[in-house]
């Protein structure tokens, strides 16, 4: 039986994602259905359009929730073009016999390019001064920071962690790194959270979300941070307390906040907080470039190959609960 692979993705991020990928799917024994409405679909929308479909590429805004795992019979796996699988629930697909698969890390280097840009755009007031001079205004002097000299504290040498802190030392910067359970090279300084707060220039939090990460960089630890100094989010929204951020900014104990992410939806930095002067926010970009999105539309069409050829595909989530993936094997 030929299968149905459903693509999530509106027409906008289709392109984006699959512009260059698709054919790769299309070249496989497979029947492509995609996304019939111009936006992000709701769990109900992805119940009546994904329905006779066995496998569903999802994009990062298309929820997994369990009322779709339950009430979707077809569904053999469940592969998020994305890392993030925050929110698909494994637990639901798993007690339904659904596999969840999520793209390779191939975000490191743009996502880590971007908190670099987003560094240099607060510290250089860029943003601010290029809106005023396309305005025809005279920008005020808006004196800058020189990053050369600057220390920065990378809280979490993971993948990003560890692209990031190979360009912030060839800008110049001093770099000092957080993570008690990573070793890093010789030549970077392993200090505590509090050292790596209270030292540095500009403090990129790059820990995985977790229920313990969550909040991590709160009132408390903006606190111990110096006065003046800059903080760069691109890792997970709910890492930064935004509310604490605020006050911190509205006291000056921050000169600026720059972030990629936040707790609006899709992971999006908060639109109250993004329309201020002192914070640099972009609309979760961080991925957004031909080089990764070409490689995470690629990593699901590897898995989609994978399964049409009766192998366990790489990158699950949840590899021991595939009832329905063996059984639909056993009836080709």
């Amino acid at each position: 039986m030929t299968p149905s692979v459903f693509l999530t993705h509106n027409p906008e991020d289709l392109d984006a994602y699959y512009g260059r990928a698709l054919p790769e799917l299309q070249a496989l024994d497979v029947d492509i259905v995609t996304n019939p409405t111009d936006g992000d679909l709701s769990t109900n929308e992805l119940l009546t359009a994904a329905a006779g479909c066995q496998i569903v590429i999802a994009h990062r805004a298309t929820p997994g929730d369990a009322a779709f795992f339950n009430a979707h019979a077809d569904v053999i796996a469940f592969l998020r073009t994305a890392v993030d699988i925050s929110t698909i629930d494994i637990a639901a697909a798993s007690r339904a016999g659904v596999v969840v698969g999520h793209a390779d890390k191939s975000f490191v280097a743009s996502t880590a390019e971007l908190a670099l840009g987003l560094l240099l755009d607060a510290a250089r007031n860029i943003t601010a001064s290029t809106i005023d001079y396309r305005a025809r205004q005279e920008p005020p002097q808006r004196p800058g920071r020189q990053l050369r000299g600057m220390t920065a504290a990378v809280i979490g040498h993971g993948s990003i962690g560890t692209y990031l802190a190979d360009l912030l030392r060839a800008t110049g910067l001093d770099v000092i790194v957080h993570d008690p359970f990573a070793a890093v090279p010789s030549d970077l300084r392993q200090v505590s959270f509090d050292e790596a707060l209270s030292t540095a220039d500009v403090v990129f939090p790059l820990v995985a979300s977790t229920t313990e990460t969550e909040g991590l960089i709160d009132a408390d630890a903006i606190s111990m941070m110096r006065a003046g100094s800059i903080l760069v989010n691109v890792s997970r929204g709910e890492i930064v307390d935004e509310a604490a951020v605020a006050d911190a900014l509205d006291r000056g104990h921050l000169q600026a906040f720059a972030c990629d992410v936040g707790t609006a939806p899709d992971q999006r930095p908060d639109p109250l907080l993004a329309a201020r002067t002192d914070v640099i926010a972009t609309p979760h970009l961080g991925g957004l470039t031909p080089e990764n999105a070409d490689a995470q539309a690629r990593s699901s069409v590897e898995q989609v190959a994978a399964i049409l050829a009766g192998h366990t595909p790489p990158r699950l989530a949840n590899p021991e609960h595939d009832a329905r993936l063996r059984a639909w094997w056993a009836a080709q």
